[in-house]
């Protein structure tokens, strides 16, 4: 399953923006999974956190192989050091089961967030241990598919904004100038400006790498 969108989207972005628009053209449509299942997209972010996409994918891969499908009463139902075990530290295994409790006996309740708009959304998903703005952002992203997520809390946004717009730095006031510009499908220009970070138009180059800064 990929992250839906279309014409209708690069159109708009297209015509608001002639810089995205020259990546749009030339990257094309973009497919990124997506994961519909909120808790296990919550487990898999939080796994995730500071360390590669390598590394968070052969963790993921090992938890999905031995739990078989990851729920609250399989990760209820593994003991701490066999959570530990497929390459995460304690700490966020105390997260995970944490979390896997509060949903499990109905402390938080996870299927309502479907319901809520995103500002709501993030704030609840924070209350957790272990998740912070960026994850809940990101959540909102590839697992319910928001349609307006733009993160200053990226580094890989900022460091596309940088490139695509040929910025030193990028302070948060600047950075909330194309959050408007690119509403209501700042997810979709969120895709593109991960690949331009990623090296999708070569020729870009990152100012404020070169200057030792990460823009925030």
């Amino acid at each position: 399953m990929f992250f839906e969108y279309g014409e209708r989207e690069m159109e708009a972005l297209s015509k608001k923006d002639e810089a995205l628009a020259g990546v749009i053209a030339r990257v094309g449509k973009i497919e990124r999974e997506v994961d519909d299942d909120l808790f296990s997209s919550v487990v898999h972010h939080i796994v995730g956190q500071q360390i590669s996409t390598k590394a968070q994918a052969g963790i993921w891969r090992r938890m999905q192989e031995s739990l078989d499908a990851v729920t609250p009463d399989a990760v209820l139902a593994a003991d701490r050091q066999t959570l530990q075990s497929f390459g995460m530290s304690y700490r966020k295994v105390d997260y995970i089961r944490e979390f896997a409790q509060k949903v499990s006996d109905g402390s938080f309740d996870l299927q309502s967030l479907w319901h809520k708009p995103d500002d709501k959304v993030i704030a609840e998903l924070v209350s957790l241990r272990g998740v912070g703005i960026w994850t809940a952002e990101m959540i909102l992203l590839f697992c319910m598919q928001r349609p307006d997520i733009f993160s200053f809390h990226d580094l890989a946004i900022v460091r596309g904004v940088r490139m695509l717009y040929h910025h030193s730095t990028v302070s948060k006031k600047l950075f909330e100038t194309y959050r408007a510009r690119f509403s209501p499908y700042g997810s979709v220009a969120s895709l593109y400006l991960w690949a331009v970070a990623g090296g999708a138009l070569p020729e870009l180059t990152d100012l404020g790498a070169a200057q030792g800064k990460n823009g925030k």
